[in-house]
């Protein structure tokens, strides 16, 4: 097996979100621990696992260090440049996954089709997830809400950018939250007249993510969101400014359109390749 290691939502190396990707070689995903070994050993917070069918049809299962997830919008995104780059991707593809069957334009700048979005669950009683962000006496004008793209989230509104670039979360508490909400990740967004859509930050220590610099299916959640609160048009399209607290500036593009369908995607760039030798 062909492994990569890609940094999505970039076009500089060691920016963006790295993820890993691993080409097959065969009709049949390996055993699940192995791929749990695999993602565990690469320590990236996703690595995709591609099965190829077709120059336009593939299908692609991704693992944390922890468990297998439904999608990853960043390990999508990583994994459809690198097919394209290699020339194992032309034009429009399809893309089966978990969560569902993604429709992906591959090209230099990857936009994917993610899944139908809603709203799963509005949260009345914020202060507990607050506390844990480590803000105290903040009472948000838009609601704390799961969202679901592909994925369900917590968006959290901060009251500035200043606010979320100093947060530092209780980790233990953000993971007990999100456990028990069945969500994946606090999602936290604040607003400046820069240029950007948000500034935002994702923090997913359930699945032994304490800090993500770029999330394809959390901002693809985040723009329907903001979308449902009046922020945006019926169509329209986002940049949303994540990982500045890493130190991995990451730029992540979406697109909603009239029908309620969402397209989340940008550049990436190769940063390594290797082999997975047989034991």
């Amino acid at each position: 097996m062909k492994y990569f290691i890609v940094d999505a939502f970039t076009d500089q190396p060691f920016g963006g979100n790295p993820a890993g990707v691993v080409l097959l070689d065969s009709d049949v995903f390996p055993k699940e621990e192995l791929m749990l070994q695999i993602a565990a050993e690469l320590r990236y917070s996703e690595t995709a696992f591609v099965k190829r069918h077709s120059a336009q049809e593939f299908t692609i299962r991704y693992f944390t260090p922890k468990a297998e997830v439904e999608l990853c919008g960043h390990a999508t995104v990583a994994s459809f440049f690198l097919l394209h780059q290699k020339g194992l991707a032309l034009g429009p593809c399809l893309c089966h996954t978990k969560a569902g069957d993604l429709h992906i334009e591959a090209s230099e700048k990857v936009m994917m089709q993610m899944a139908k979005p809603r709203i799963v669950a509005t949260i009345d009683e914020t202060e507990e997830i607050y506390q844990a962000l480590g803000v105290k006496d903040y009472h948000p004008t838009m609601p704390v809400q799961i969202v679901y793209a592909g994925l369900p989230d917590l968006m959290i509104p901060s009251p500035d950018v200043a606010t979320l670039q100093a947060l530092q979360p209780d980790m233990q508490a953000v993971s007990e939250i999100t456990k028990r909400l069945e969500a994946v990740s606090f999602h936290v967004f604040a607003f400046d007249n820069d240029g950007y859509t948000a500034h935002v930050r994702d923090f997913a220590p359930l699945y032994d993510i304490p800090e993500e610099s770029a999330t394809g299916t959390a901002n693809a959640s985040l723009t329907y969101y903001l979308q449902q609160w009046g922020c945006l048009g019926k169509e329209a399209e986002c940049a949303f400014i994540q990982g500045e607290a890493m130190g991995r500036p990451s730029v992540v593009a979406t697109r909603i359109q009239a029908d309620g369908n969402i397209f989340v995607g940008g550049k990436a760039t190769i940063v390594a390749e290797g082999v997975f030798m047989e034991a």
